[in-house]
């Protein structure tokens, strides 16, 4: 596939302070990425950049084979062909549903203006409000007519930043599915920022991670979360622990954790490991004579989070079914099933 946009090590400075730092990833056409991490770690001001907003100090972001912005010269974002689904929304609340969507077709007739706002509604399933007003929507319907608005236009990237934050925890999940399939069954090359990695599991195919204005991991969500490339990738993916454990020359690990095979630890690993332990790693299992003490537990719904403490007073999570009702202090019986535990060299 060709790509549509590619970011060659791209530094934004406010500044002697760089905000981002040697930025380098690319997405194909129609393909849905995202830019993670933690609050501070760039991500927004890369979103800016390639929208226009910010301007680069090194690198270069190039759209559908096109400079857009090297330190030289800088596209007006309005020139960019990019579309853009900002956090409030940004719907101009004295104009309706019609209107709003419309405002950036000035380029077309009339008859093609009423067509194209048409069929957007028809794309976000909403034709029934198009003489309402923003404020006489649900937060899902505004979320839903600022992407037709942002569409409108046929970009050729949709960014949207932080797209479902102001919408509660049962909505965003629902709206990020419904979102993903409608740009993926119209072949809309799309880039989130969101700092919420279920966010991103959900709606991307690449996931571009992002730690103190560097890009540390550029991945599918699947690799990202099996096979973090480092120790903050492990820590902020997922729900897991990182842990240091004893082990001997032949794989045999400390906490009666079982043994590793050889051949899946790092070169030189000595005499202890760093093991990234997720929830589904360590199994409920009422038989076992491994009993673990319970530290606290958290009730998912379907299912309890435990977490557990070993011999030596490192904590570690369990995943079981919500039927699985032990109390705070007593013991919990597992298995370790350590065929998938990621492992880092302690140095």
């Amino acid at each position: 596939m060709n790509n549509q946009l590619i970011l060659d090590q791209v530094t934004v400075k406010y500044g002697a302070m760089a905000a981002v730092s040697d930025a380098t990833f690319s997405l194909a056409e129609g393909e849905i990425g995202c830019l993670l991490g933690p609050s501070g770690c760039g991500k927004t001001t890369l979103l800016r950049a390639i929208a226009g907003f910010e301007s680069v100090s090194a690198g270069s972001i190039s759209l559908h084979g096109e400079f857009i912005s090297t330190p030289k010269h800088t596209k007006a974002p309005e020139d960019r062909a990019v579309g853009m689904v900002f956090q409030d929304f940004a719907l101009f609340p004295h104009l309706n549903v019609n209107k709003n969507i419309g405002f950036g077709l000035n380029n077309l007739s009339g008859k093609e203006k009423n067509l194209r706002i048409t069929e957007m509604l028809e794309l976000v399933g909403l034709a029934s409000v198009a003489e309402r007003f923003p404020h006489e929507l649900s937060g899902g319907q505004r979320q839903r007519i600022a992407l037709a608005r942002a569409l409108a236009p046929n970009p050729q990237i949709l960014l949207l930043d932080e797209p479902f934050s102001n919408l509660d925890a049962e909505l965003r999940t629902q709206l990020a599915a419904e979102v993903r399939s409608l740009l993926k069954k119209n072949k809309v090359t799309a880039l989130m920022v969101t700092h919420d990695q279920d966010e991103a599991f959900a709606m991307a195919d690449k996931i571009a991670l992002l730690n103190a204005g560097n890009v540390v991991q550029v991945d599918t969500p699947y690799k990202l979360y099996h096979k973090p490339g480092s120790l903050f990738a492990a820590d902020f993916i997922g729900k897991g622990a990182v842990i240091n454990v004893g082990i001997d020359a032949a794989g045999l690990l400390g906490n009666n954790l079982g043994s590793l095979s050889l051949n899946t630890l790092p070169e030189d690993f000595g005499n202890t490991v760093k093991l990234l332990v997720r929830p589904d790693d360590i199994a409920y299992d009422d038989t076992s004579d491994t009993k673990l003490e319970i530290v606290s537990k958290s009730f998912l719904g379907p299912n309890y989070l435990y977490e557990l403490a070993l011999n030596d007073g490192q904590l570690v999570p369990c995943l079981t079914h919500s039927h699985v009702d032990i109390a705070v202090g007593d013991e919990l019986p597992v298995q370790f099933d350590l065929r998938h535990v990621v492992i880092f060299n302690p140095d």
